[in-house]
């Protein structure tokens, strides 16, 4: 049961990265995050939705253009934390980038993230 919350919010919090527009993007972060989300990023630790937003809006504006991020893996949950492998790639074979998240969640939302990228690399043919 624990797993499947967890597998939704992680699903909703992806989702903020494809969203048709970037108008969607703090909505769907919403729906997956608490309001005082910790965020343990590449560039450190920030707070907030807002700052979880600015993060994956910088990642939409890829220079290669617009990506896609997916979850590659099952979300595995052995207590209270969650953890699951992304990808994320931009078009036409564009730099993929690759990672594992590790999420805690309260009240059925994440409130800690923590981003842990691998190296940007072409995607395979």
């Amino acid at each position: 049961m624990q797993e499947e919350i967890a597998r939704s919010a992680i699903d909703t919090f992806i989702s903020a990265f494809n969203a048709s527009d970037d108008s969607y993007v703090t909505a769907l972060l919403s729906q997956a995050l608490t309001s005082d989300v910790v965020f343990w990023g590449p560039l450190g630790r920030s707070e907030g939705i807002a700052a979880v937003e600015r993060f994956v809006l910088d990642i939409r504006r890829h220079p290669a253009g617009t990506g896609t991020m997916v979850r590659c893996s099952a979300v595995d949950m052995p207590d209270e934390w969650a953890r699951y492998q992304w990808v994320f790639t931009t078009p036409d074979g564009g730099p993929r980038l690759a990672g594992t998240d590790v999420v805690h969640l309260r009240r059925s939302l994440i409130d800690q993230v923590i981003v842990f990228a691998g190296e940007i690399e072409p995607s395979a043919s």
